[in-house]
């Protein structure tokens, strides 16, 4: 079975995946005083894939670099997987969300953490995240990716994704 690789910021990839592209907001909680940033926070919203996200920007470029400094951001992405891409049947097979953010980075899938390999630390580092096993044809998922500028004691540079796709194997 050969890998199939769908590029996340393609337009007739997107297509496939009957998505309309990536949405972003600012901060750790999008709208709120501070970037959301308080004491003793229990967790984003904006992870959960029932967050209504209709008031951020569409279709947005991810390697648009943003900021500096002490930053956050959301990135979101709804994608459904097709039954078959390029002749090949994608039943059955484990579907894969891979990136690599500058500089620090959370995948949340359906509003859950892999805590074990959900977390991107590091410039240039890649990271492959287990959407779906098995994928089924049809079936809708929400990839939301927060990213933040790095090292949070002296944060250089920008925030941005280098790539995103989704692996079927």
């Amino acid at each position: 079975m050969a890998r199939i690789s769908l590029n996340l910021e393609n337009a007739d990839d997107l297509k496939t995946l009957g998505s309309s592209g990536w949405s972003r907001a600012m901060g750790l909680v999008p709208g709120e005083p501070n970037q959301g940033l308080v004491a003793e926070l229990a967790g984003s919203p904006a992870r959960l894939a029932d967050y209504d996200d209709s008031g951020w920007d569409h279709n947005v470029d991810i390697q648009d670099r943003l900021s500096s400094g002490f930053t956050f951001a959301w990135y979101r992405i709804k994608v459904t997987i097709p039954g078959e891409v390029g002749g090949e049947s994608v039943a059955g097979r484990r579907a894969w969300f891979e990136a690599n953010v500058d500089n620090y980075g959370e995948v949340y899938i359906d509003g859950e953490i892999d805590r074990n390999i959900g977390v991107i630390t590091g410039n240039n580092v890649g990271k492959r995240v287990l959407m779906a096993d098995p994928a089924t044809p049809g079936t809708t998922h929400t990839i939301a990716v927060l990213v933040g500028n790095a090292p949070l004691g002296t944060p250089v540079g920008t925030i941005f994704f280098r790539y995103a796709n989704l692996a079927l194997e």
